[in-house]
């Protein structure tokens, strides 16, 4: 269930949201759906979740300049969750370490 979750978004945009919307971003397996994904949240934190929003984001085309020439490549996509937690709930990520 928890390879659903590929990591946790720490992000100064995420810190604030977590601070005072009390949300949480993850990324997530494309294949997930939300019910998949409060599921995995909820097993692996133990936390009460009241909503699940995610969103897909393509890769973007890359080019680097070199001694060689150009090099073309691309970012992969990938899918984003975030996560409102109820009330008094709370997700600790540095807690572990």
């Amino acid at each position: 269930m928890s390879s659903i979750i590929v990591k946790p978004l720490i992000t100064e945009k995420m810190s604030i949201q977590g601070e005072k919307l009390n949300r949480y971003g993850f990324i997530v397996r494309r294949e997930a759906n939300k019910i998949q994904i409060k599921k995995a949240i909820k097993e692996l934190y133990g936390v009460d979740i009241l909503e699940v929003n995610t969103m897909i984001f393509t890769g973007k085309n890359k080019y680097r300049y070199t001694k060689s020439g150009i090099i073309a490549g691309r970012t992969r996509a990938y899918k984003k969750a975030i996560i409102t937690l109820a009330e008094g709930e709370k997700i600790d990520f540095y807690s572990n370490i």
